[in-house]
């Protein structure tokens, strides 16, 4: 793929953006992402945005406070989290509008990534607010790149359902995504206490394949275990693991007979692994790019006669 340098056609290299103001020094909104374990890796951009601010959002403020001092930053807190991100909407788009500059950050790493922050940008968005970012570290895709498998294509999932039979059904309509065609390497957080059985129940649903486990990123404990799913259920259900986790799992491999699937295969193990008739039509569909009206009326033909 070619690489944009970011030249005009003048000879310079400066970019729309640098050219009217430089992002999260204006009214507006900036994600700022923060480090996900070692302090040192808040980038300077990051400190000047966080500085330059009228407010930070954040996840927790005994969490952000602590790095902010850090760094010397002063600005105001305010909590923004799951329970009251909806409420505080209207607040927030009205001191944005009156041309306040608000940083927004996660207790670690990129804001919106399995964190809050959604309904904000997407209200920003609404209110013809700009919204920029500051980019710095994130688990995921470090995960990604240390577990030593396909970097691309990637389906980053966060964190599956904490309850076994709720983990079990996502997992299914995982699966039934690889067998209508979907094949990429799967991203997922996961809970220390509950890293064993969910590694267990994926080497059940989605097969031995290849996976790592990757553990306490940038801190002075980190850990990358890299195994088959069986394995490594096997290894972290004799040693408990500890801090926060990214799981990386590979995607099905050439040798997965419903990579060479047909139509009508692809809809019947669709089917077969629990998913509705539509659902089912839709994720062929998706996977094999043919018309949606085409693969569901076939899917009905299939019901009709088996």
């Amino acid at each position: 793929m070619q690489q944009d340098d970011g030249r005009d056609g003048t000879g310079t290299t400066e970019t729309a953006n640098e050219i009217s103001h430089e992002p999260g020094k204006g009214p507006g909104l900036t994600l700022v992402a923060t480090p996900i374990g070692n302090l040192g890796d808040l980038a300077p951009r990051a400190i000047a945005v966080l500085r330059a601010a009228d407010g930070v959002l954040c996840e927790d403020t005994r969490v952000t406070a602590p790095l902010l001092a850090r760094h010397g930053v002063s600005a105001k807190l305010s909590p923004l989290h799951e329970h009251n991100e909806e409420a505080a909407l209207p607040r927030l788009i009205a001191r944005l509008q009156a041309g306040e500059r608000l940083a927004l950050v996660s207790d670690a790493g990129t804001p919106l990534m399995s964190d809050p922050g959604y309904r904000l940008v997407r209200a920003a968005i609404a209110a013809g607010i700009e919204v920029s970012a500051v980019p710095g570290p994130n688990a995921a895709v470090m995960a990604l790149t240390l577990s030593g498998l396909p970097p691309h294509p990637f389906l980053f999932h966060g964190f599956l359902p904490p309850r076994a039979a709720a983990r079990a059904a996502e997992l299914g309509r995982l699966r039934a995504a690889e067998q209508a065609g979907l094949s990429a390497t799967l991203i997922f957080y996961e809970a220390p206490h509950r890293l064993a059985e969910c590694l267990a129940q994926m080497a059940e649903v989605l097969g031995p394949r290849p996976a790592a486990v990757t553990r306490e990123l940038t801190k002075r404990f980190e850990e990358v275990r890299r195994g088959t799913l069986p394995e490594l259920a096997e290894h972290y259900g004799v040693h408990l693991a500890r801090g926060e986790i990214a799981l990386v799992v590979g995607p099905p491999g050439d040798a997965t007979p419903e990579a060479e699937l047909g139509l009508d295969e692809r809809l019947q193990a669709a089917m077969a692994a629990g998913e509705s008739l539509r659902d089912a039509a839709a994720l062929v569909a998706t996977a094999t790019g043919l018309p949606r009206k085409r693969v569901y009326a076939r899917a009905l033909e299939l019901r009709q006669d088996p």
